[in-house]
């Protein structure tokens, strides 16, 4: 096998690398990826537990998950989100439903703690992301992204969009 090369500089093959702070594996799986940030957001988890002790509000609480250990969850989720097999998706929500439990503590259910905070879940999050990623920096005609798509394709999701959005502001 020809080992490629880049200025004459051999390019070593590796199995995964990081890559602006997102883990891709030659495979294009994101086992890696996922595990890194659950490990993260994991260990951001005993800080919120140390706030709970120290009687901080729900509010506060609130504040540092969603600005210090849920960025840690969604970080270039647009890259990943629509790969993840199902049990990375259930190890990511696991995750929220640590911190829900943490400052829920009084056996409220997931769901419930869920929409007292006002918090969605991480999947809905990430497909709202990619969503709003997608009809902002690709969809446009003056993005670099728009030619890789068909103009059939653009008038579909130009229809799509506009339907959801007049179905929105009907509510």
């Amino acid at each position: 096998m020809v080992q490629p090369a880049l200025s004459g500089a051999l390019i070593d093959r590796v199995v995964t690398f990081k890559l602006l702070g997102v883990n891709v594996a030659s495979d294009l799986k994101w086992n890696t990826h996922i595990e890194a940030i659950s490990r993260k957001a994991a260990s951001r988890l005993y800080f919120l537990k140390q706030l709970k002790r120290a009687r901080a509000g729900l509010n506060d609480l609130l504040n540092f998950y969603c600005s210090v250990i849920r960025p840690v969850l969604e970080y270039a989720s647009q890259v990943w989100h629509s790969s993840l097999i199902v049990a990375q998706t259930k190890a990511l929500e696991y995750l929220q439903k640590r911190a829900m439990n943490i400052m829920f503590s009084g056996g409220i259910d997931y769901t419930t703690c869920l929409i007292i905070a006002g918090v969605d879940t991480l999947a809905t999050r990430r497909e709202c992301l990619t969503k709003r990623f997608f009809r902002r920096k690709v969809l446009p005609e003056t993005s670099c992204l728009h030619y890789l798509l068909s103009e059939k394709m653009i008038l579909i999701l130009r229809i799509n969009y506009a339907i959801q959005r007049h179905f929105n502001h009907s509510l």
